[in-house]
């Protein structure tokens, strides 16, 4: 057969442009929304996904932030990486908020980026950015595709690695010319991402410690969970008898009614649960938890680098073990092998063992539950509480970030994984577009978005992304005028000297009005009932300001208590 003579049974491939070929990769890998704000430099992936349109539904937003948070969403509900596309320079700054929520909250995201072409590359060209220096140090992996025919070979990499040990956000570049240009090439083959798992000795080992412990602590969160991984969690804790805690907005990693579970550790914990870990526990297993900043409350829970009880560290990213607690056993596991590991440990004396150690923290935690007075005619821990009684157990809560979110740690009771959506990064305008992803991945279910008025306004313009989709999500604002977590340091280090805090906010109502969704305003506790269920009768987007009182600065301290506090350590 000479060079020239075709095969016998040959089928010559399509020919596509690169746009068509990441669009059909993306179809491939199971992927079912992408959320963007479109951009002329990525015109050639729009076009494909418009053949691809029946499969694979484009989230058009209102800003790249709001778009990049979408997916970080989603893909907490859904376990895959969640696709986000913007344009280059002023799109890619806007969505890097996004990226670095995935970053500290491990979630596997891939941010494609329109790029200028490649014969304009290194000139400053129109929007140019390089996104290597940019995202480097906020993703897992940076890349840009130059070559139409190795698309496939970046998408198929780029999903492995936003899933594979701690997961995390990947980055794509995708210059213009390169969407354009055709090629003849095969598609990839999708493939089931590996999992880390424990060894026989190290359970083995595990096993030992937790016959020895007197007051043991497990501690749940992190990446790479499941509903299915949590209930094995919980199943382990009820045959050994362990009392759990959650780490930071993880806490419906554990049904919060368990009789097992004592609490969440981060931002304002038990009093009662933070003495126990820093004087009492001589067991701490965390399963998942990097064990950062917000968790350990600013690195005090544990001494550094040898934690003051025995310390058993499991988590899928071996680049997190010992990085700042060494630990007595270090485990490289994704948490549902490791749970499926831990399953053949025998089921030992822990439940009567440790049964009065387990019920102190318990009652301690359900104390700490009970609302609390307030200044004001509207009471947070009251409203909260009314929510948690009256929704429904998958029902799903949004939060971004600030002294109101305060309230829904401590008296909200998670009954169900993944019915918490809140950056563990901290960032302000995370709950708007959370609460309407999860009402896009669940439109079936309860989806509720908590913000304060300063956090609300970070991204209040994706109500038109809520209406065009007709998500159904209740919107709570809570309105106190202020930025209320940045006043309450203000106060503590610089009493009485505010600047910059204050807020001036426009009428809510008129605001939700004016994207066609319904909207009212409640300042009264006793209002509150009949707003939500009103707001539950309307089957659609519905808002609800609450007014409150600036002095309810948190549960536990006024915005006068906090001014004092400042003065007295000033004097």
């Amino acid at each position: 057969m000479s060079n020239t003579e075709v095969p016998p049974n040959y089928t010559p491939l399509p020919s596509r442009h690169g746009g068509r070929i990441l669009a059909d990769q993306l179809a491939l890998l199971g992927v079912k929304k992408v959320f963007c704000v479109p951009g002329e430099s990525f015109l050639g992936l729009l076009d494909g996904l418009h053949d691809q349109r029946d499969t694979i539904e484009v989230i058009t937003c209102r800003h790249e932030a709001g778009a990049s948070n979408m997916a970080d969403a989603y893909a907490k509900l859904t376990g895959k990486p969640g696709i986000c596309a913007v344009t280059r320079g002023p799109g890619a700054t806007n969505a890097s908020n996004g990226i670095h929520t995935a970053f500290q909250d491990s979630t596997p995201l891939i941010l494609l980026i329109g790029q200028v072409s490649r014969d304009a590359r290194d000139r400053e060209a129109f929007q140019e950015i390089n996104y290597s220096k940019m995202f480097g140090d906020m993703a897992k992996w940076v890349a840009q595709i130059d070559d139409v025919r190795r698309i496939p070979e970046y998408i198929s990499r780029a999903w492995h690695v936003a899933q594979a040990g701690r997961p995390g956000p990947v980055v794509l570049a995708l210059p213009e010319d390169v969407l354009s240009d055709l090629a003849e090439i095969h598609d990839l083959r999708a493939q089931p991402v590996t999992k880390s798992s424990p060894t026989a000795e190290a359970i083995m080992e595990l096993g030992a410690l937790i016959e020895k412990a007197e007051r043991p602590l497990l501690v749940v969160g992190g990446p790479s969970w499941s509903a299915k991984c949590a209930h094995k969690a919980m199943d382990f804790a009820s045959r050994t008898g362990l009392p759990v805690a959650t780490s930071f907005r993880c806490q419906d990693y554990v049904d919060n009614r368990h009789e097992n579970y004592v609490g969440v550790i981060g931002i304002g914990p038990i009093p009662e649960l933070r003495h126990r870990i820093m004087e009492d526990v001589d067991l701490l297993i965390g399963v998942g938890p990097r064990f950062g900043e917000m968790t350990t409350q600013g690195y005090s829970l544990f001494d550094i680098p040898n934690p003051q009880m025995r310390f058993v560290h499991v988590h899928p990213g071996a680049d997190e073990l010992n990085t700042v607690y060494a630990a007595d056993l270090a485990i490289t596991s994704a948490p549902e092998t490791f749970w499926q590991a831990a399953h053949a440990l025998e089921d030992g004396n822990g439940v009567t063992k440790w049964a009065q150690w387990r019920a102190q923290q318990r009652s301690d935690y359900e104390a700490f539950s009970v609302p609390v007075d307030g200044p004001g005619r509207l009471n947070m821990s009251e409203v909260v509480g009314h929510l948690s009684a009256s929704l429904p157990d998958d029902a799903i809560f949004a939060n971004g970030a600030g002294n109101n979110t305060g309230w829904v740690h401590r008296f909200h009771q998670y009954r169900g994984y993944r019915t918490q959506l809140a950056p563990t990064s901290g960032s302000m305008g995370y709950g708007v577009p959370a609460a309407i992803a999860a009402s896009i991945a669940e439109p079936d279910r309860a989806v509720v978005c908590i913000s304060g008025d300063g956090c609300f306004l970070m991204t209040a313009q994706e109500l038109a992304t809520a209406k065009k989709y007709a998500t159904k999500v209740i919107f709570i604002v809570v309105n106190n005028s202020m930025y209320g977590t940045i006043r309450m340091h203000q106060e503590r280090h610089f009493p009485g000297r505010v600047i910059a805090t204050e807020l001036t906010n426009p009428d809510f109502v008129a605001y939700a009005n004016a994207f066609g969704i319904a909207a009212e305003k409640v300042e009264t506790t006793e209002a509150f009932p009949a707003a939500l269920q009103r707001a539950r009768d309307s089957n659609s987007n519905y808002l609800i300001e609450l007014i409150v009182d600036p002095e309810a600065l948190t549960p536990t301290q006024t915005l006068s208590a906090a001014r004092a506090q400042g003065e007295a350590q000033q004097s």
